[in-house]
């Protein structure tokens, strides 16, 4: 295992048999989000995407939460000293943010993993949602949390949530910001698995490996796949299907799982 220097301890980063573990680490304050580290988050997504090492993120929160979102008291402060220069500046600033974020998670060619051993609240909820798939503690809960602190949402939670459960419950969700726990979150299709406490590190670890151990260009294409069909055209859906799965039809990788298949043995896969 090596441990990556991210610049600040808001967030830290281990590699480990191609698994780049992502951890918020402000656990003083439910892990919610700094400057520092949402802006050390955009850095090791970018890299991540273009590193052949790294085969699977996993996203997850030091102590017992996920993320709280933003920081409401840190906010708070701000509010009291006064003005923070342009609006326009500032919603410029956010959609980088987001994009590099949030976004990263969801369009990165590489599959990315959730790990909640607490409440994603807020933003902290749309970080987890954009993420392929999502395991969560059996102590954990999911919250938009937004209209308690009069915020309509960011970090593609409105988006990421109306795909996941439709629009009735997305607009439920946030418009009364109740508290989902992680048996209704699995019942919802919001989260994957669920497990104890104790178990979420090795489970975690079980399903990340499985993915580090795939078909990379594979998965690269099922994910644009699977996305693009969030909101596509289904004749641009249907095309782009065909296009990847004859291209992945070429790689060694399918070959590989070919002729394991024939010799009825697990297929060791390359990237290529």
């Amino acid at each position: 295992m090596a441990d990556i220097d991210t610049g600040t301890t808001d967030l830290l980063a281990t590699l480990d048999g191609g698994v780049l573990t992502l951890t918020l680490n402000r656990p003083q304050a439910r892990n919610a989000m700094s400057d520092d580290m949402n802006q050390a988050l955009a850095r090791q997504l970018a890299t991540a995407e273009l590193d052949p090492a790294v085969k699977c993120v996993v996203l997850t929160g030091a102590g017992n939460g996920f993320c709280a979102g933003g920081d409401v008291k840190g906010m708070n402060s701000r509010n009291s000293g006064g003005g923070q220069g342009s609006i326009d500046a500032a919603i410029h600033r956010q959609r980088l943010t987001q994009r590099a974020t949030a976004g990263k998670l969801f369009k990165m060619p590489k599959p990315t993993l959730a790990a909640l051993p607490g409440a994603a609240a807020g933003a902290g909820l749309g970080l987890a949602l954009a993420c392929d798939l999502r395991i969560m503690a059996s102590t954990a809960i999911l919250t938009t949390a937004f209209a308690k602190v009069g915020f309509s949402g960011d970090y593609g939670g409105t988006y990421f949530l109306t795909q996941l459960v439709g629009s009735a419950k997305a607009r439920e969700m946030y418009f009364l910001s109740d508290r989902v726990s992680a048996e209704e979150a699995l019942r919802l299709g919001l989260t994957n698995w669920v497990c104890s406490p104790e178990e979420l590190a090795a489970r975690t670890a079980e399903v990340a490996t499985r993915l580090a151990a795939g078909p990379t260009v594979a998965y690269r294409y099922m994910k644009e796949n699977l996305n693009r069909a969030m909101a596509g055209d289904v004749d641009e859906c249907l095309d782009m299907e065909a296009t990847h799965h004859v291209h992945t039809g070429q790689t060694a990788d399918h070959k590989e799982a070919a002729k394991a298949f024939v010799e009825k043995r697990e297929p060791v896969f390359i990237g290529r």
